[in-house]
Parts: structure tokens; C-alpha cells; sequence
């Protein structure tokens, strides 16, 4: 099947899902969990040939464990599954109601977005997620994972689209792209598919925003960071500045780059650098950092890496506003963390760093659409429109405005047979 045919099959499924009942997608999400559990032997094993060549070609150990689905992935997505099936119904909510003249009503009501294609990265969680989180929004998804977990991927879909199957619903709201030039293909659909989401490095959204018509809402990187404030209470600053890189080092909300006020430096390095170290953490670090403790000199493009790996640059800071001013230019706008103990420079940090997410006194790995609530996550959306942060069913939905009235015409308020009454209502759409 060509792409063309997969995005029509995809644009079909979206008319017959957007209108589908909430208990009908929530059974699908349950059957989903069941069906994964039911073909979990099929899973393992083809998880397992995704391993075995992706250890034959190189690939690197945390690029590894994100490619890894085991039990206890099973377990995390459908325990996420579950989840999502208690979230209330993201489409038909009334976002508000209004009485443009007696009797005529005006409400704008949340709805899916359409077909939507999404390219994720080498983690084939990302794919029973981004599904699961488009099937409960009433979207059509055609999914493109990493080459590394084609065969784990095609033994999620299959499962995926028998659980579709058993609740009646278009098995074609889930559909696995399997090469680039699909690809390729699916960057010049506009009229067949109204967003992709590609996630990825920021040269990988470039690439699609400028080889498409299609809207593109992009994951880019993340390049994380931890500062550590003049105020910054030293165990609270070691033990979040140490579990935002050392908890999961694969992943998008891991910290790359520490900032540390020059105050405290002398405090907190030396201890943070064996922290460091005895959990095979490589530091970088600039001239100041170098002087303190034993390091390899950072250099300027390490200050906007993401490395996804056990290193950790490191540059001390004169100032709060210093360490803004560093974030604001090398990071990604992803997640960012104040260590202080002082209410003011918590407030100018949290204003001033322009990120999807700032937190305070608190790890960066927080940053996840599970732990935020939202049932999953297609990605971290890193950009300020439609949506921002963990991207879970609201930033899957759009509204449309629904003008009800009983044969009220534009020539009656012309004529001021009819006034403007501009009522606001708290008032469900009836339809």
C-alpha cells in the first residue's frame, strides 16, 4: 500500500472516530492492554532481533535501554492505557457559550484535529502512546518510528489494530510507516493529513518544516538544564542536580548542562564531581570549573548538545541573570530547573527563561506526560503554538464554533429588528 492510500484510509477512519462514543474508544484503550499482554511472546521476541542488530551495528548503550521493550515497559504502557481510559472525553467539551442576539447561541466546541502523522524516535513505547493518546482524542495516526525497532514496532501495531478490530473501530486510525520514503511521501499530503509532529533533533524538524506544506508542531531536542543558585540549599541542589542526569540518561528531560553560581561553586563542585563520577558521569567543564575540580574542557558546542549519554558540561556563572541569559540562548526551550532557596530569584528565573516547563528545586525528569497527568505523551512540544510542554489529549484536540438559532438573518440586525445582546452563557452545547 502506497502512502496516498494510507492517508485516505487514515482520512476515512478520522470521519468514523470523531464521531465515535467515548465508551467505545475507552473499551478500545482497554482492549489495547489486553491484546499487548495477550501477544507480549510475539513482543519479546521481535523486541529481542531489534536488539540483537542494533548491538551488531554499534548502536550506543543508551540509545540501547530506550529501544528496549521488556516486561517492565509492558507493564509502564499498559498501566498508561488504563489510565488514559479514566481521563474524561477530550472532544464535545464546551469551551464557552454566547447569546449573539435573543435566541441565537454561539458555542465553540473542542475536536479532533484530523489525521495526524507522527516520526518518533527509536523508542517503541512512543508508539502504543502516541496511538493510544489519538484514538481517545478521535485522531487518525500514521506512525513512523526508528529504523532500529521496525520489527518491535510492527508486532505493537498488529496488536494495536486487533484491539481496534475487537471494539469496532476502524482499524486504519493506526498505521505504521516503515520507510523514509514513506516518509518522504507523507510531507506532501496537505490535503490528506493536517499535522505532523516530528520528534527529534532541531536539524530534523528544520528539515520537515521547510520540505512541507503540512502544519508542523515540533519535539526538538532537549537540552536541559539544573542551576544552582548563590541561595541553593547544597543537599537539595546535589540530589536534584544529580537524579536530573543520572536517573534515565536517554532521555529528552535528562540535564545536559549545569550552571553554578560562582558563590557556591567552591561548596558544591567538589562533592557533586564525586557524585558524579562514581556514577561514570564525564564532566566538561569551562576554565573556572577546570580549576576546581577534575574535568575535560568544555567546549562551545557542548553548551547545545544533547547528549543522551553519561556526560555532563558544566560552566559557572556570575549571576542569576548570566545563567538566564545562557539558557535562553543555547538551550531548547525544553525544561529548566532553579536550585535556590531565595523566593525572588525563584520568580525572576521562572519568568525570564523562556521554556516549556520551569521548575524549582525539583528534577528535570519530572517532565513527562504521565507524571503531569495527562494519561501520556506524544512528545514535548518545545515550541509556543498549539501546544506547549508534555503534549498529551488537549494538545490533540482543536475547536470548531457551532451557531445555533431559529431563523435569525444578518439583513434583521441590520435593519435593528434584532439587537446584539453579546450574553455570555454558562451553557453545554446541545449538539
Amino acid at each position: 500500500m502506497n502512502l496516498t492510500e494510507m492517508a485516505q484510509r487514515a482520512k476515512r477512519a478520522f470521519y468514523e472516530l470523531s464521531e465515535s462514543p467515548l465508551s467505545v474508544r475507552n473499551q478500545a484503550l482497554i482492549r489495547m492492554a489486553e491484546s499487548l499482554i495477550q501477544d507480549q511472546d510475539m513482543i519479546f521476541s521481535a523486541n529481542l532481533a531489534d536488539l540483537a542488530q542494533a548491538r551488531e551495528e554499534g548502536l550506543a548503550a543508551p540509545l540501547l535501554q530506550r529501544l528496549r521493550f521488556d516486561q517492565a515497559k509492558l507493564q509502564q504502557v499498559t498501566s498508561g492505557l488504563h489510565a488514559l481510559a479514566g481521563l474524561p472525553d477530550p472532544i464535545g467539551k464546551t469551551v464557552f457559550c454566547h447569546e449573539i442576539t435573543e435566541g441565537l447561541k454561539l458555542y465553540r466546541v473542542t475536536c479532533p484535529i484530523g489525521v495526524i502523522g507522527v516520526i518518533f524516535e527509536s523508542r517503541p513505547d512512543a508508539l502504543v502512546q502516541i496511538a493510544s493518546l489519538a484514538l481517545k482524542s478521535g485522531n487518525a495516526a500514521l506512525l513512523k518510528g526508528g529504523r532500529e525497532a521496525l520489527r518491535t514496532n510492527q508486532a505493537l501495531i498488529s496488536s494495536i489494530r486487533k484491539a481496534l478490530s475487537a471494539s469496532s473501530l476502524p482499524l486504519d486510525a493506526a498505521q505504521l510507516m516503515e520507510t523514509r520514503e514513506d516518509v518522504a511521501a507523507m510531507l506532501k499530503e496537505d490535503t490528506l493529513i493536517d499535522l505532523i509532529i516530528p520528534r527529534g533533533s532541531n536539524a530534523f524538524v528544520r528539515y520537515i518544516m521547510d520540505n512541507s506544506r503540512i502544519p508542523v508542531l515540533g519535539h526538538a531536542d532537549g537540552v536541559c538544564h539544573v542551576y544552582v543558585d548563590r541561595d541553593a540549599d547544597l543537599e537539595t541542589a546535589w540530589k536534584v542536580a544529580l537524579d536530573s542526569k543520572i536517573q534515565n540518561l536517554s532521555v529528552c528531560n535528562a540535564e545536559e548542562t549545569l550552571l553554578v553560581h560562582a558563590e557556591i561553586a567552591d561548596a558544591f563542585l567538589p562533592r557533586f564531581a564525586e557524585l558524579l563520577q562514581a556514577n561514570g558521569v564525564e564532566i566538561r567543564g569551562d576554565e573556572e570549573v577546570q580549576k576546581m575540580i577534575p574535568c575535560l574542557p568544555a567546549t562551545e558546542s557542548d553548551w547545545s548538545t544533547e547528549y543522551l549519554d553519561a556526560i555532563l558540561s558544566i560552566r559557572i556563572v556570575s549571576s542569576l541573570q548570566e545563567a538566564v541569559t545562557h539558557i535562553n540562548h543555547y538551550g531548547s526551550h525544553h525544561t529548566d530547573c532553579i536550585v535556590t532557596e531565595n523566593r525572588s530569584a525563584a520568580s525572576t528565573f521562572m519568568t525570564r527563561v523562556d521554556s516549556a516547563g520551569v521548575y524549582l528545586n525539583v528534577s528535570t525528569r519530572f517532565a513527562d506526560g504521565y507524571v503531569y497527568g495527562l494519561g501520556a505523551e506524544v512528545g514535548i512540544a518545545t515550541g509556543k503554538l498549539h501546544s506547549r510542554g508534555p503534549m498529551g489529549l488537549d494538545g490533540l484536540t482543536t475547536y470548531k464554533y457551532k451557531l445555533i438559532g431559529h431563523g435569525q438573518t444578518m439583513a434583521e440586525m441590520k435593519r435593528g429588528e434584532r439587537v446584539y445582546t453579546h450574553q455570555v452563557l454558562d451553557e453545554k452545547c446541545p449538539l
